[in-house]
């Protein structure tokens, strides 16, 4: 039997305020029941909680200057707690996380959450030549690999011949009746003017902002009052801006930072645009079918393509390039009335609490096995 009546869970995160996959922890941690578990958080390099962050769990600040330079604090954050479960929620993260794993207390479960396609990570990723090997090696030592598609599970299969069994495909969490209420309460504002493209997202090479930016040369040729907000921080920025001012189209674009709320930025916008090269499922995306935005997006995965492929609203592009990506913009645009929004279906099965209901089932079923044994 467990000695404490609620199994001890804890999450694990670089930081509050991040991308997609620190969102996807956040919103586990308001919507993991408390009743059901001591839900705790740790961040690796944060150092004070903002009050902004309300989060109805333990959180753990451990304060560190990189990921990779955590571990000891991490080990004695774990001995201290003697969690029944971890989850952990970005591959560099999930690395230490099972490296470390041989040295924690005994009985300790170990969930990894994979953010991204491996075979596109180790392809376009820039990542060092052994993170195959570190794939291999340490993403055994699981007792499970959460991932967003079975498009993805599949590529992991092929990619690092990980069995079936140690994989599962969960939901990304979205919180649909935030946005939808934020949306209701902040109709689209009166214009005459736009089209208004919006796409968020880290500046980085894999998001394709690059291909957005060259597309919006040829959709300026047929709607020169098209503009393009820009919403993310990232490596990119500068070259990204350089960019555009060679493009001629500097003053139709605007970087807008990292926006904590993308959805308040959702009335205004007459499309959603994903340009990925590769992605696995963006929250970003799911965000703006929450409020009903129709998009734009290139086949950036499996997972995505399968999502998208036939919906109505959605303007999927053919390959992964500036034509077919300006393609799909013109026919959004050729075809849009002012304002207009779609229901999108699909996201309702990301909706936060059926998707918190599968990770505590999951939860349960490996806790399970402590309670017979």
């Amino acid at each position: 039997m467990l000695a404490n009546p609620r199994p001890r869970v804890l999450l694990l995160i670089p930081h509050l305020g991040g991308g997609g996959a620190e969102r996807v922890t956040a919103l586990l941690a308001r919507g993991l029941s408390e009743d059901k578990y001591e839900l705790h958080l740790g961040l690796f390099t944060q150092k004070y909680i903002d009050k902004s962050h309300l989060i109805p769990v333990h959180v753990h600040a451990l304060g560190a200057r990189r990921v990779r330079a955590s571990a000891f604090r991490l080990l004695r954050l774990i001995w201290r707690l003697k969690p029944n479960l971890i989850l952990s929620g970005m591959a560099h993260l999930n690395f230490l996380v099972l490296l470390l794993r041989p040295f924690f207390p005994r009985g300790t479960h170990v969930l990894i959450r994979q953010n991204g396609t491996v075979s596109t990570t180790l392809a376009f990723g820039g990542v060092p030549g052994y993170t195959r090997l570190l794939y291999r090696l340490l993403y055994r030592r699981a007792d499970k690999v959460i991932c967003q598609t079975q498009s993805m599970a599949a590529d992991m299969a092929r990619e690092l011949g990980l069995a079936e069994s140690r994989m599962t495909v969960l939901p990304n969490p979205v919180d649909v009746e935030e946005i939808r209420g934020f949306i209701s309460l902040n109709p689209a504002p009166q214009t005459s003017s736009g089209p208004y493209l919006l796409a968020v997202g880290r500046l980085s090479r894999e998001k394709g902002f690059d291909l957005l930016l060259r597309a919006m040369v040829s959709v300026h040729r047929e709607f020169p009052d098209a503009s393009l907000l820009i919403a993310g921080e990232g490596q990119e920025e500068a070259a990204l801006k350089a960019e555009c001012r060679a493009l001629g189209i500097d003053s139709k674009v605007r970087f807008a930072g990292y926006i904590d709320r993308p959805w308040t930025l959702f009335p205004a916008a007459t499309l959603f645009v994903l340009p990925s090269r590769h992605e696995g499922l963006p929250n970003a995306l799911l965000e703006a079918a929450a409020a009903g935005l129709p998009i734009v997006a290139l086949p950036a995965s499996g997972g995505v393509a399968e999502l998208l492929r036939d919906q109505p609203g959605v303007w999927l592009a053919s390959t992964i390039s500036t034509e077919a990506l300006a393609a799909s913009l013109l026919e959004a645009l050729r075809t849009l009335r002012p304002g207009e929004r779609y229901a999108h279906p699909f996201v309702e099965a990301f909706r936060l609490d059926q998707a918190t209901r599968a990770y505590e089932d999951l939860f349960d079923r490996i806790l399970e096995r402590d309670r017979k044994s």
